[in-house]
């Protein structure tokens, strides 16, 4: 066997590892019992440690320096690129420590569920500071005497910085504070009120899922406390929940998830098992959750094949007319949490958390002074105040399990998304014909042919610039929000 063949062979068995431990994080979220976390913290290290060995085996080194020189076409270097930046990193990071972070982070989540239910924080802030240390430490080490904060968005948006999305979110803001203010001014819509019965949203929340493109066969929908998506290539499950009072909170976590899930599944299967077999960043990834949910989900096309769907299994819920329920799918209301946020607020949640978690790797911000600063920030924010953690600082498992440099990449795909509808409207002039229909299948071909099939191959920002045919900007988020709910709202 050549060098490449070699490294790729195990490569692929790198990732089937790593495959198997996002199965173990599924299993934690949906159907492992509660008194299982401190074993599993252990298997969780254990597997940390495998992956760990083999990123950093000098085997990979050898294959890649024998490669240096070889002619390969542009498949086997994209190839290359992800395994050397994989090697390069792993090999910062002493083995112990990331076994410490897998095993803390683990049990970590277990003591975050336990607080945010009781409310207290203080619970929580000691395995906070833990983690924060630890990260700090992994930070340290892949910077190399750089941006601590830079080199864990490293991890999941390559080659953004933070100076670059504290410039994009700067311009961000404060437009989005005036729009919303001139919405909240306004008459609101109605809002949808009753009980919808539990079973009948997961029957309906199953039948969107296949509407936008889910392949069952490979995939599943389960329930879980956060909703999300797992796994990649011919396993993609998703996870979302239901409260009888919201049903549209079900449905369209769900949609927001199959986003996640058909990326990964329509990934091209040549690349099934290697490093250009899932997404390639996970700003890209919520660009293809967001548009999903929200420029095709939440649109008035197909908010009105919705409201029909809904009648047929709730009966007269009170929404007199199709007008009526695209305004109340999109009705903008004051609210504490991040993921029930309405489209139009949801990037001023993901600023406070992409500030503060800057502030705690950088060591400006304490843990003991987060719950205050959380709430100050808020309530400048949002215009009033946090009433208790759970609806605050404690409302996230991100920071928990270590994912620091994680919830920018949240508003950064809000921005690809706005790039990508943008581009996808001008090759599409019926998409609204297809979506009224309940037909998705135009915007997720689309989808797939300019941004998920490629998977890993071009660099994150080059997916966008290509499927667009422009360098990526918040400008076309700006305006398709202010046309939005300008039309709404009457402004």
């Amino acid at each position: 066997m050549t060098a490449y063949e070699n490294l790729m062979a195990f490569a692929r068995e790198t990732q089937a590892l790593s495959l198997i431990a996002g199965r173990l994080e599924w299993d934690q979220e949906t159907m492992m019992p509660r008194g299982a976390a401190p074993q599993r913290g252990e298997e969780c290290a254990a597997i940390a440690s495998v992956l760990h060995a083999r990123r950093i085996d000098p085997k990979v080194a050898d294959w890649l320096n024998a490669l240096e020189t070889e002619e390969l076409d542009g498949v086997a270097k994209a190839q290359l690129r992800h395994i050397r930046r994989s090697h390069d990193r792993a090999s910062k990071v002493p083995a112990a420590l990331a076994a410490t972070i897998a095993r803390v982070t683990s049990q970590a989540q277990g003591t975050w569920a336990e607080a945010r239910a009781a409310d207290d924080f203080a619970a929580f802030a000691p395995t906070l500071e833990e983690v924060i240390k630890l990260k700090r430490e992994e930070g340290q080490a892949l910077a190399n005497g750089g941006d601590i904060y830079d080199a864990m968005l490293a991890d999941y948006e390559p080659g953004t910085t933070g100076a670059q999305l504290e410039a994009m979110f700067g311009a961000l803001r404060p437009e989005l504070s005036v729009l919303r203010a001139a919405v909240l001014a306004a008459e609101a819509p109605a809002q949808l009120t009753g009980t919808f019965d539990e079973a009948a949203q997961m029957k309906l929340t199953r039948k969107l899922a296949k509407a936008f493109g889910y392949d069952m066969t490979h995939g599943r929908v389960d329930k879980a406390v956060h909703p999300f998506s797992s796994g990649s290539g011919l396993d993609v499950r998703i996870t979302t929940r239901t409260n009888p009072e919201d049903p549209f909170n079900c449905f369209y976590s769900t949609i927001h998830e199959v986003g996640h899930a058909a990326y990964e599944q329509n990934i091209h299967r040549d690349y099934l098992l290697t490093p250009l077999g899932e997404g390639v960043s996970m700003g890209v990834h919520e660009s293809q959750s967001r548009i999903y949910e929200n420029q095709i989900g939440r649109s008035r096309a197909f908010t009105g094949w919705l409201y029909g769907e809904m009648r047929d299994a709730f009966g007269d819920f009170g929404i007199a007319d199709e007008d009526a329920f695209y305004a109340s799918v999109n009705r903008v209301s004051d609210g504490y949490i991040r993921t029930e946020a309405d489209e139009l607020q949801y990037n001023l949640h993901v600023l406070l958390r992409f500030d503060l978690e800057r502030a705690l790797m950088s060591g400006d911000l304490q843990v003991s002074d987060l719950e205050a600063a959380w709430n100050d920030r808020f309530a400048a924010d949002f215009g009033f105040a946090v009433d208790k953690p759970s609806n605050g600082v404690l409302q996230d498992v991100h920071w928990s399990v270590g994912l620091f440099g994680y919830f920018p990449t949240y508003s950064l795909g809000n921005v690809y998304a706005g790039c990508l509808h943008e581009a996808m409207r001008a090759a599409l002039p019926n998409l609204d014909g297809q979506l009224a229909q309940g037909d998705t299948s135009g915007a997720t071909t689309w989808l797939r042919e300019n941004v998920q099939t490629h998977g890993g191959l071009y660099e994150p920002r080059e997916v966008i610039a290509n499927a667009r045919g422009a360098e990526p900007s918040e400008a076309p988020l700006l305006a398709y929000l202010k046309e939005k709910f300008t039309g709404i709202y009457g402004l």
